[in-house]
């Protein structure tokens, strides 16, 4: 009995390729998904748009942003064209920004060249394109071999293999990446690619898979010993930090509110924002400093953003102001909104429901 790691692993006979692609299409013939909307007319630039909105978000929070993106943006040449603004606002709540700002600048770059590459040299210079996201354009867009390691594909292998060791660890993941290639088929490969991420998506799940309903179950290794909960392994638990600010509420007499455009990188970047302050009385003193004349100064309960890597804890102070801010600002930095017209911009989702909170609430103030 070979070992990996502390654990025996059961000799089962794995599958050749063949056999192993045989069964995943047909499982996918009889039960994968065939009306996901980008998989209708599956061009290039759907499926990079939809590959890049599936990064770190489920399917079903993805189908409307993906079909209202679609209807605003039919085609590459229209993402390419429109404002950041626009492209932000239609990502808004979909969260990680950065892969908004690298669509579109990647929109631009394929506008510029004439046509969308078709190789994987070619698209891995792009921003916002990994391996796996050219693997599954390659693959389904373009008919040609390549692998993926998405999450669910992942997952898979790792159970099927019994590969151990968190993914994100560079032996583990060159494993899976070894795997994925090794089992890729130059026939149908459009539907295999799509076949393995459903299968990962719909029954080989993070938890309560459905290993009874599995084409691959009479050979996963993981299952044959009793490990399937275990991969693949989790990534070591960390204590995230918590980071606290203010978020300036600066309202007017005509319900316009105060918003500053963040910085093109970071958190949040590029979208619309409050003001950031250290604490209360900062944001007091900003106000003083700039004349505001406060009528009122209201500080509302903390509330929790979580983040990939910390924790967010912010305390929005509403201000009333009879002396809106005149000086002569940055017009691409800071502008008064009125909160009826948000929906034109890029706001994350934390802002906008403070937002749509004083709209409710400034329904009733007569100013």
């Amino acid at each position: 009995m070979q070992r990996m790691g502390n654990h025996p692993i059961p000799q089962a006979n794995l599958m050749n390729p063949k056999n192993f692609q045989q069964q995943v299409l047909n499982w996918f013939d009889q039960q994968g998904r065939k009306d996901l909307p980008w998989q209708q007319n599956p061009s290039p630039y759907r499926v990079w748009l939809s590959e890049t909105m599936l990064q770190q978000t489920q399917v079903t929070t993805v189908i409307p942003y993906f079909n209202a993106f679609i209807e605003q943006f039919p085609t590459l040449e229209d993402l390419a064209a429109a404002p950041i603004d626009e492209v932000l606002h239609r990502w808004s709540g979909l969260g990680y920004y950065a892969r908004a700002r690298n669509l579109h600048k990647t929109a631009q770059l394929i506008a510029q060249q004439g046509s969308f590459p078709d190789t994987l040299e070619e698209l891995l210079i792009l921003p916002g394109i990994g391996l796996s996201t050219a693997g599954a354009i390659l693959s389904i867009a373009f008919k040609k071999s390549h692998p993926i390691l998405d999450g669910n594909v992942k997952r898979v292998l790792a159970r099927y293999k019994a590969i151990e060791g968190w993914p994100g660890n560079s032996p583990v993941n060159k494993a899976l990446w070894a795997a994925s290639a090794e089992l890729t088929p130059i026939e149908r490969v459009a539907d295999y690619t799509q076949a393995m991420m459903d299968l990962g998506a719909t029954v080989c799940t993070r938890s309560k898979p459905a290993c009874s309903h599995c084409p691959l179950n009479s050979h996963c290794l993981a299952l044959k010993s009793g490990r399937v909960s275990e991969l693949p392994t989790r990534k070591p638990a960390k204590t995230l930090p918590v980071k606290q600010l203010c978020l300036l509420l600066l309202n007017n007499s005509q319900h316009g509110t105060l918003l500053e455009k963040r910085p093109p990188t970071g958190i949040w970047g590029g979208l619309w924002s409050l003001p950031e302050f250290d604490s209360i009385t900062a944001a007091q003193d900003w106000c003083t400093a700039n004349n505001t004349g406060i009528i009122t100064a209201e500080t509302l309960p903390t509330q929790r953003h979580t983040f990939s890597h910390y924790h967010l804890d912010y305390t929005p102070l509403l201000i009333q102001t009879k002396n809106p801010i005149n000086f002569v600002m940055e017009a691409s930095r800071w502008v008064w909104y009125k909160s009826g017209q948000t929906h034109t911009l890029g706001l994350p989702a934390p802002i906008k429901q403070l937002l749509q909170q004083q709209t409710e609430d400034n329904n009733g103030y007569n100013g």
